[in-house]
């Protein structure tokens, strides 16, 4: 993957098991958001090639007539000003034309129980604080189309999902990321600086560096690794093989 002629991401090989939750970490400018864009369908690799599910993805996101399953927390929540919690949570069901009201709230409702905010659907985005604002935007991506296949998994993509939040807060999101992979029955891709959330979140770690995995393992693994380069990005030392960037 390149951006003009500066190479991004580097012979990566990246293979993800159903119902895994990984972890992907590196310094600012590794090519970690290159990552989530690859896999939201936002953007194409220049060489090699990209498959979701199983299937080659051969056309951007908004240019196929069926996408498949991916959601992207990002890490602005992203929700409309002038719209309720629940027309916010319920907008891509209300734009597809096929529900009436009453099915489109029921599902609503429940995502938002599901993320603890049931009692604010009428309020807007403005009215909350930060933390919950996040909160809804993960009920967002929880919404279900009815006529999707029941064995169907989703992708979830978090990008730093507790980025600028307290400890508190960092907590709760931290335990919707595992909830949310678990009640939409799918697997999960977490890119995060958030020590604490990778910890929390992942069952697996990758960690980028020059475009180019670094290193690969199990969350205990990554705890205990003596990988100078997962020893460096855990202790935040300036010394070792990952040098300050200006990306």
């Amino acid at each position: 993957m390149q951006w003009g002629a500066r190479p991004v991401l580097d012979q990566v090989d990246l293979r993800m098991e159903p119902g895994q939750r990984l972890a992907v970490v590196g310094p600012s400018g590794a090519g970690k958001s290159t990552v989530l864009r690859l896999l939201a369908g936002l953007q194409l690799p220049t060489a090699g090639e990209l498959r979701l599910f199983g299937e080659p993805q051969d056309y951007l996101r908004l240019d196929q007539r069926y996408p498949k399953d991916v959601r992207l927390v990002f890490q602005n929540p992203a929700l409309l000003a002038s719209l309720t919690v629940e027309e916010n949570v319920g907008f891509l069901l209300m734009r597809l034309g096929r529900f009436k009201p009453s099915q489109i709230r029921e599902r609503v409702m429940a995502c938002l129980e599901a993320v603890g905010l049931h009692d604010v659907a009428d309020q807007f985005p403005g009215q909350l604080s930060g933390g919950m604002q996040k909160r809804v935007s993960f009920a967002r991506a929880l919404v279900d189309d009815p006529d999707r296949d029941a064995e169907a998994m989703p992708l979830m993509l978090y990008d730093e999902p507790t980025a600028g939040l307290d400890p508190v807060a960092c907590t709760r999101i931290e335990d919707l990321i595992v909830k949310t992979t678990a009640v939409a029955n799918g697997c999960s891709v977490v890119v995060s600086h958030v020590h604490s959330t990778i910890e929390r979140t992942a069952e697996r770690v990758v960690l980028l560096y020059g475009g180019q995995f670094r290193w690969d393992g199990s969350i205990d693994e990554y705890r205990r690794s003596d990988n100078p380069y997962v020893q460096q990005f855990r202790t935040g030392n300036l010394h070792g093989p990952m040098q300050p960037t200006d990306h």
